[in-house]
Order: C-alpha cells, then structure tokens, then sequence
C-alpha cells in the first residue's frame, strides 16, 4: 500500500469495519536527511516506512519510530515507490536511470533492474502486473512489466493517446482497474482502465475534477478513488467506473495528499500553514475524528510547517499514520501519529488562582471531543503539593450530559497545588489530560541574618549566622555567597537544620565584597523566605621606601631621610585584580596641619605592584607623607571596599 507524489495506494473508503481499541500512545517527530520527497510507502511486515528524495537520489529507510535504518543511494531522481503484495519487494521508478529497480525490502538490497522508456514517474500493481508511467514533454505514456513467464516482459506504450507528460498512477491491492491522472495539471484529467486482459482498456476519462492534482488513491474494492487537488478546497470522491462524483471529505484549501487505511479510515491532507494540516475520518465517516496541526519548527518565519504533497501513509494495521513534513528552511521531518482514528480528547480545568489554605474551594472544567464521550464518563483527579509531591489519587468526578464537571477539595498543604484531571479514552477517544494549579496561602517566615553593611579586612574569617523562626515541618536553611565581580559565581556555602535555638552559622573568608543570602525553602504550611546581608572586603595594601640614606624616629612617627639630589621611589603592592590602579596621594606639613600636595592613580602591574619615582626640585626641611589606596569605582573596580594604606613619612636634607 502506497501514497506517493505520483502512485498511491487507497483502502476501503465506506466500510463498516470495527476499529481495534489501542492504548494511546504520544505522537513522535524525527528528522529526515532528505532535500526533497516525493513518496512514502510502509511495510507492515518489517515496520519499515520508505521515504524517496529525488533531489539527492535516494531512498530514506525508517522504523516505527522514524529512525533512520538505512539509505538506499545511487537512484538518480527516484520518485514513486511501490510494495509488493507480501511487502518483500519494494519497486522504485528511477526516473535519471530510465529504469524500475526492485529491491529486497528486509535487507535493502537491489535484486533487479528493468529498463523502462524515459524518466519512468509512477508504478502501480494491479491485474498482475507492475504498471508504470514514462515519457517526457508530448510523449506520456503508460508500460507494464509482466512477471508471469520465465523471465519479467516489459511493454511500453500502452497509452500514449491521451498523456502529455507521464501521469500518476494508482490501483487497489488484487484489483484489475488502474487509474491514471495528470500530476499538477489544470484542470486535472483522469482515466480509468481495465487491466483484467493484460492491456490497457480505458474505460472512462474526465477532465472535470479540479486543477493541480498533488495526490489520489483508489479504494482496495477499486470502486472509488479518492482525489486531492490544490481546487476545489475539499478531497473529491469519484467512482472509478465512470469518474463521476460520488462524495466528498471536507478538508481546507490546498489538498495535496490522501490516505487510506485497509480498514477503511481516511486521511486528508493540506498544504496549510495557519490551519490543520490533516483531516481523519473513520470507515465510512462523514465527518472528521481528528485534526493535526502541525507545529512551527523554523524560528525564523512565522507560520507552522507544512505537509509535503503526497506525504501521507497509513501504517497496514491501521495503529499509526505517517506524515512528512517540512519547514521554511527545507528541514524535512518524519511524523508518527499514534492512534490518529481515535478522537482527540480534550479537558479544561478551571481552579481559582489564590486559595486558602484548609479552605474548601471549588474545581470545574469540560470534556470536549468532536465524538460524544459515553454516558457516564469518568475522570481521575490527582492532586500534586508539597505535602504529595507525587501526586495524590482523589474520588473521582463523573462528566456530565454537556461534557461539564465540578468537584469541591479543600487543600492541606499550601503554595502550589495542581490539579490533573485525565481521561484514560475508549474505543473512539484517545486519552486526554488537562490541569490547573492554585497559589495556596501559608503562614509568613521569619528569617534574619547579621553583619548587614559592615566593612572587614581583606581575608577576615567571618562568621554568618542565620536565624529561622517558627515553621510547620521543615528546619532547613541555606547560606549563599556572592562575591562582587562577574568572575565569581554565586556559591552554595552551607545548607542544613537549624540548631535548638533556630540558628545555621557558616564562616566565609571575606577578600572581596560580597552578599550573603540566607534561603529558606518553605514547606507545606509556612511560606519560603530570603533575606540577605551584604559586606565589605578590604584590600591589602602596603607601600615601601628606598633611596633614602637614613631613617629616624621623631615628631611621633619614623621618617625617612633623602638627600635633595635623590628621588625618592615608592614601590606600592595592592592586592591584584585585572586593570586596578593604586591611587598615590601626597600631604605637607605646615603650620601644625598636614594639606594635600597632589595625588595620582597608577596602573597596577598583574602582581599588584606599582613602583612610582617623585622627581623635580626638592625643598629640604620640608615634612612629606604619602600613601597608597585603593578607591572603590575610581581605581578601576567595584569588587572591594575602598581602602587606605598607611602614610609613609618622608624629608629632605642637604
């Protein structure tokens, strides 16, 4: 059974057969190393779907779950596919090689070739023969390869009365009526013909169905097919007999691809990027199931992706159905939709926003599906808080006659409590899960931490402590540290159960400015509470002197003695961080008072060292200091708090 940009294969499309209850399953997408596709077939024997590309000539092999197995190369412009009836051959049209190629489709390898007329397109099984489609501008036309005899027969030119390029062929499983119909053609003609005799005997042809056909199937009773042009905006119905109209699915605008399951269920597809993309309809169904709307892959456009023309396939026991897809950016995508024939269920939940904790409250919501649910239908309830993390079962609630519900609970636990309501489905529904959460109050925290805004040296142990009030169950506090600069992260420092007088202590070894933060987490009853306490870091700094000849002790500090033809040079170490400057500041004494006599900031080298020399006249019997600091902001940083080094005393004699 095949769909493809050319040939594809159709099942029953009025049945009265029984879908099988499956358990719903999540739908998968997985992607497809493809520039281009043009067919899909799937082998129900192997659990293999075969994607063709014609651009990179090749044959995409997947399993079930759109993993790729293998990739049959070397089939320049491969473009229709077909499966024989036991699924152990898998027939290509290679349309660049002028050939049909057959392959083992458990293994992958090639066990045949068969020269065909040129740029063969389409291929189709039907009255014992695999018919295909060849033949370029003016020269359409329709061949067979007999497998009869001793040796397979290839005829060609069948039909070459009515065909202006190669048209798309399709026929049901064991049937002797072929259909036939030019691809992307306004407005499309079609034709059918009765193949029972071994040659083609046409016995109907049309050209009234629409325009730019992009995909049919005939039915496995060959007594309709089913036709998804790009107008009119629904998927027509056409008794293969006579052509003529005997039905329709609704769809949208744009059909371009169709799908029959073997037991009947159909599915329609679009091109449609802002609306479902495809339509399920059960047997004999005149209204669709299920609609698939698939999502936007590509960020870079607006607009969700969209089904590749003929690329929809049914999985043979009805379980799964497969559609290709694609994107803006030409990322092509393998879709498995499980249970599509199931409808979809669909649940609203609808709690207040804010509750009172202990407090009852009610929970109301809908079921809706587009097949009634059954009388009686009952939802589970599961609660999800922090008392029940895992959730915990409640009574069940019962749907009403208009698909509404309500139920009253009354909370235990506060802060964020969920509620799950789920549907397990049925037959005709897949499961559906809805679910609301409610903010449930609790009683407020006391946390506190010290040392809030003070200032310590650089590399001081410092103690923090964090003070928990009163709380429901949990004891729990956590100290955090973040040190100022971009360079150090926020870092766990302790965490665990406050003592008997409620305290949690954790010592950090301050070198930079940093906030602390205490966390207490919550639980059921008592709310979550930060607080944070942020503290200064010293740098170290110290300065040195040299060149002097002497140093002396007087006026109540030790000074050093300069000759007046020496400079003075001044080696400044400061803790290091990247691009910090010392700022270097200089005093005279005069009158009983020191004044400021000038000051500069100097690049610290990656060590931290900055060597200044004071040059120019110097006046002796002067007294002089200097010192090096560091200035928060001003000496190219943030990260610690602004320090003073010590004055270093100075004079000049002759």
């Amino acid at each position: 059974m095949h769909t493809l940009t050319t040939a594809t294969t159709v099942a029953v499309l009025f049945s009265s057969a029984v879908i099988t209850a499956t358990p719903a399953a999540a739908d998968t997408t997985a992607s497809l190393p493809v520039k281009q596709t043009a067919d899909i077939v799937v082998d129900g024997i192997h659990q293999r779907v075969f994607v063709s590309d014609p651009s990179n000539g090749k044959i995409v092999v997947t399993d079930y779950a759109g993993k790729v197995v293998r990739q049959l190369t070397n089939l320049p412009t491969v473009v229709g596919l077909e499966l024989s009836a036991d699924s152990g051959t898998l027939y290509a049209a290679v349309a660049g090689a002028d050939a049909i190629v057959a392959f083992d489709t458990a293994t992958g390898a090639e066990t045949a070739r068969y020269t065909v007329g040129d740029s063969p397109l389409s291929v189709a099984l039907a009255g014992g023969k695999l018919w295909f489609s060849y033949g370029g501008s003016h020269e359409g036309n329709i061949g067979s390869v007999d497998f009869s005899g001793e040796q397979p027969v290839v005829t060609l030119a069948q039909e070459g009365r009515v065909w202006y390029l190669a048209p798309m062929l399709d026929a049901a499983p064991g049937s002797s009526t072929l259909i036939a119909a030019a691809y992307a053609q306004s407005p499309v003609a079609l034709a059918s013909y009765d193949v029972s005799s071994g040659t083609l005997t046409r016995t109907a042809y049309t050209t009234g169905t629409g325009g730019n056909l992009g995909d049919l199937q005939v039915t496995p009773d060959g007594q309709h097919v089913v036709v998804a042009s790009g107008a009119p905006y629904y998927h027509q119905v056409l008794r293969t007999s006579d052509l003529t109209e005997d039905g329709s699915y609704a769809s949208d605008s744009g059909p371009n691809a169709v799908a029959i399951a073997p037991n009947g269920a159909v599915a329609a597809g679009i091109s449609g990027a802002y609306e479902p993309d495809v339509y399920v309809y059960k047997p004999g169904g005149t209204k669709s199931v299920r609609e698939y709307d698939f999502p936007d892959t590509d960020p870079s456009v607006t607009g969700a992706d969209e089904l590749a023309a003929s690329g929809l396939a049914w999985a043979p026991d009805g379980s799964r159905l497969f559609a290709v897809t694609s994107n803006y950016s030409g990322v092509y995508s393998l879709r498995v939709l499980e249970a599509p024939t199931k409808a979809a269920t669909s649940i609203t939940v609808d709690a207040p926003a804010k509750a009172t904790r202990a407090k009852q409250f009610t929970v109301k919501g809908k079921v809706s599906s587009k097949v009634a649910l059954p009388t009686g239908t009952k939802l589970t309830v599961t609660r999800t808080d922090l008392e029940s993390p895992s959730g915990k079962a409640l009574a069940t609630v019962t749907v009403k006659a208009d698909g509404t519900y309500s139920f009253v609970d009354t909370p235990p636990a506060g802060g964020k409590v969920t509620y799950t309501l789920k549907y397990a489905g049925d037959t005709a529904h897949a499961s559906g899960t809805g679910s609301d959460t409610v903010e449930v109050s609790r009683a407020s925290t006391t946390l506190t931490l010290n040392n809030n805004g003070k200032v310590y040296s650089y590399g001081a142990d410092v103690t923090f402590t964090a003070h928990l009030g009163t709380t429901y169950k949990n004891r729990k506090v956590e100290i955090w540290a973040d040190p100022f600069g971009s360079d150090k992260p926020n870092t766990l420092v302790k965490s665990g159960t406050v003592n008997s007088s409620g305290n949690l202590s954790a010592v950090l070894d301050l070198k930079r400015d940093t906030k602390v933060t205490a966390k207490f987490l919550g639980d059921a009853r008592s709310a979550p509470k930060t607080v944070t306490s942020t503290v200064g870091a010293k740098v170290n700094v110290w300065t040195s002197v040299s060149g002097h000849y002497k140093t002396s002790y007087t006026w109540g500090q030790t000074y050093y003695y300069f000759r007046k033809t020496k400079n003075p040079l001044f080696t400044n170490t400061m803790t290091a961080y990247p691009g910090r400057k010392q700022r270097l500041q200089f005093q005279i004494y005069y009158n009983g008072t020191w004044y400021d006599n000038g000051s500069q900031y100097f690049k610290l080298s990656s060590a931290g060292v900055s060597k200044v020399e004071l040059t120019g006249e110097h006046k002796t019997g002067l007294r002089m200091r200097a010192r090096s600091s560091y200035i928060n902001s001003s000496s190219g940083d943030t990260v610690n708090s602004t320090t003073y080094g010590a004055w270093k005393y100075f004079t000049f004699t002759s």
